[in-house]
């Protein structure tokens, strides 16, 4: 089993005038493959969370899940030296919106499904012998969630053998621990274009396989 987990940090704002969102738009996809693999990324998420964000004797407000924002260094390295043992890689575009505010719709669920298609198109898929699961965290409506998975299908069978199964699930970061995984590395490979801020990512660098700009 290939397990993908999708998430995206920033935001699709692009007024700059009277607004002040994200310049930058990141979406990550982290792929673990094998059951314990992912077992142990998955426990790994649920340790830090109530090692680190919910100590004994500390628990005066319930922290519900593992995030990028807010987490502090010594937490993420917590995680990460637990993650450190297990064979997995980070594929990610980030947007440039002040290059792009010219050249993309204002539907920002279009723009979303389409960085989300770069970012499947460098993971090599025709090494791919087993199913493949692609989970996504839900932000979705109905409509958008069919969109999107019609698009992404479409994309992932003509690059797989046709007798390698292919399944999405849209579900909430709270209770899926791989969600959270993605959206700490997310974080950092965001914050590293928005910020110039490096702190956090080149700590795990040496797992982005695939890290681009767009345009």
């Amino acid at each position: 089993m290939w397990y993908l987990y999708l998430d995206e940090s920033g935001d699709l704002g692009f007024d700059f005038v009277h607004k002040k969102p994200s310049n930058f738009f990141t979406v990550t996809i982290l792929v673990v493959k094998g059951i314990e693999h992912n077992r142990v990324l998955i426990n790994a998420v649920k340790k830090t969370v109530e090692r680190k964000l919910n100590p004994r004797g500390k628990r005066h407000r319930i922290v519900p899940e593992l995030k990028g924002h807010g987490a502090t260094i010594a937490v993420k390295e917590y995680f990460y030296k637990q993650v450190a043992v297990i064979p997995f890689n980070l594929f990610a575009v980030t947007l440039d919106k002040r290059q792009a505010i010219d050249k993309f719709t204002e539907e920002k669920h279009r723009i979303y499904n389409y960085i989300s298609r770069l970012v499947l198109d460098a993971i090599p898929f025709e090494d791919a012998q087993t199913r493949v699961k692609l989970i996504i965290d839900k932000s979705k409506n109905v409509p958008q969630i069919q969109e999107f998975n019609a698009s992404v299908i479409n994309q992932l069978l003509g690059r797989l053998h046709p007798q390698i199964p292919v399944d999405i699930e849209h579900l909430s970061s709270v209770e899926n621990y791989g969600l959270q995984a993605v959206d700490i590395f997310s974080w950092g490979i965001f914050r590293k274009y928005e910020l110039q801020d490096f702190e956090w990512f080149d700590i795990f660098k040496e797992r982005v396989q695939y890290d681009n700009q767009h345009p």
